[in-house]
């Protein structure tokens, strides 16, 4: 009989103990794979989040930030400084406007309602600007915490009679290239983008909740303030509240908004994610302290400190159950060479050489551990993204923290209550779509992770059975024959 059988037969040799040892193995090894699973999708997303984002810094007006605060407004001119700073391969203007229902503001006005505190619209930076309006309904309602912002701001009719909660306000940017406000490439599920985001058009990208709100298609149409607008295509930014919102070309938003030549903030991209630093510091020189605020977003920075973290854990986790499934095969085999002294003296007695003997043993811990990650790779494979969430649910809480705290901007137009609005795209900050990213990671087991899991359980298995097959030369035929 050969010495690959032999160790086939003995590994089935007793059922039950086979059986057992298979299910601990295959937990374990489960976990090895699962971790690894998690570990490589994690790094991943890290990579993702440095090549997406990484290396983009944003610049608002010095003491205005989205729909609040005070200072000057941001030119082109100043987007021509900010290309000229060393390292900078690109600058993205942005005007940000908010749009109300038509209808709903024609309802208001006839009852004699508020605009908001001051009678009058935050605009971008914290400059005034005329309210917009539009024929679009909102995706989003205001709900309890739009409820409750209306009754901060006092919206309520000159007779003292509280008004009905209006619906959250829909986020119109003019964007000088096809990115969102995090400086990423919009993802476009339908029809087209703009074209020239340089140019003036009656063209415009919605967020699909909205279309779906207003039951819109590509070719669709409707109205700001009287201008037709027809959709040319749909994005998903991933949330319900960054799809309540209206991508333009940068000219038809400053014309919208009366003013041309003005930005409500630059998205500015660095060369590499090591240049990054030297370049936030370069252009807030450029710009001056008193004209911009450049930041690189606090948000991205924790979400990937966070990965990193998870990254770390996982791979912890994966040596620690990778060991354990060498233990299990170190102690199962040990076991055996004790069980088989007598059967090891018999081989050697009729010439059976030590080579043969040890490599029986080692065939026999491969053919168990081949048995135990089998059912591991389908335990990885069910387990892998919840192991992977729940790592990230543990290490993303002051990730969220940060985020929110980036949101806490009164939400709607001219005042109206909302949920928090925050910046243009829904993101809640300029950098908010990082801490979004943090949550959606996705831990699929593709063939080749799981593979190379499986390559070191085997290497783990082979190292663990030798120490029990180097015992087996230390096995004397003429003791164990004159023990029996």
């Amino acid at each position: 009989m050969s010495v690959l059988a032999r160790s086939v037969g003995n590994a089935f040799r007793n059922k039950v103990r086979t059986a057992a040892v298979v299910a601990v193995l295959a937990v374990a090894i489960g976990l090895a794979l699962a971790m690894l699973v998690a570990n490589q999708a994690v790094g991943a997303k890290v990579q993702e989040l440095n090549a997406s984002v990484g290396t983009v810094l944003t610049v608002n007006p010095a003491g205005g930030q989205g729909f609040e605060g005070g200072g000057e407004p941001l030119t082109s001119d100043q987007a021509a400084t900010a290309a000229a700073v060393p390292n900078v391969s690109a600058v993205v203007g942005t005007s940000s406007l908010r749009l109300r229902n038509a209808a709903e503001a024609a309802a208001q006005s006839a009852s004699g309602a508020q605009a908001g505190p001051g009678g009058g619209q935050g605009g971008p930076g914290g400059q005034a600007a005329a309210t917009l309006t539009t024929s679009l309904t909102a995706a989003v309602d205001a709900g309890t915490l739009g409820g409750r912002n209306q009754a901060a701001n006092g919206t309520t009719g000159t007779t003292g009679t509280t008004q009905p909660v209006r619906l959250l306000p829909i986020t119109a940017t003019g964007i000088g290239a096809e990115v969102d406000t995090t400086g990423k490439a919009l993802t476009i599920t339908q029809g087209t983008g703009l074209g020239d985001y340089t140019a003036e058009s009656t063209y415009a990208l919605l967020g699909t909740a909205l279309a779906d709100k207003n039951s819109l298609t590509v070719g669709s149409t409707f109205t700001i303030n009287d201008q037709t607008y027809t959709v040319a295509g749909l994005f998903d930014a991933g949330t319900t509240f960054g799809n309540n919102a209206v991508y333009l070309t940068l000219p038809s938003a400053q014309t919208l908004a009366g003013l041309p030549g003005e930005l409500s903030s630059m998205i500015v991209t660095v060369d590499s994610l090591e240049n990054v630093e030297a370049a936030k510091t370069a252009l807030q020189s450029a710009l001056g302290t008193d004209k911009a605020d450049v930041t690189q977003g606090q948000n991205l920075e924790t979400a990937v400190s966070s990965l990193s973290s998870v990254k770390d854990i996982s791979f912890i986790a994966f040596v620690a159950a990778l060991g354990t499934a060498g233990l299990i095969i170190l102690l199962i085999m040990v076991m055996l060479v004790r069980e088989r002294r007598r059967e090891i003296g018999v081989l050697k007695a009729i010439g059976a050489p030590n080579r043969t003997i040890g490599l029986q043993f080692v065939l026999e811990a491969l053919v168990l551990a081949a048995l135990g990650s089998a059912a591991g790779a389908v335990i990885a494979a069910f387990a892998s993204s919840g192991i992977a969430s729940a790592l990230i649910s543990t290490n993303s809480t002051t990730t969220t923290a940060a985020a929110t705290a980036g949101r806490g901007m009164p939400g709607g137009a001219g005042g109206v209550a909302g949920g928090g609005a925050g910046f243009p795209g829904g993101q809640g900050g300029p950098f908010g779509d990082a801490s979004q990213l943090l949550t959606s990671v996705t831990a699929s087991a593709s063939p080749e992770v799981i593979a190379a899991g499986i390559a070191a359980v085997f290497g783990v298995a082979i190292v663990g059975a030798l120490v029990p097959a180097l015992l087996t030369a230390r096995i004397r035929p003429i003791e164990v024959l004159r023990g029996e």
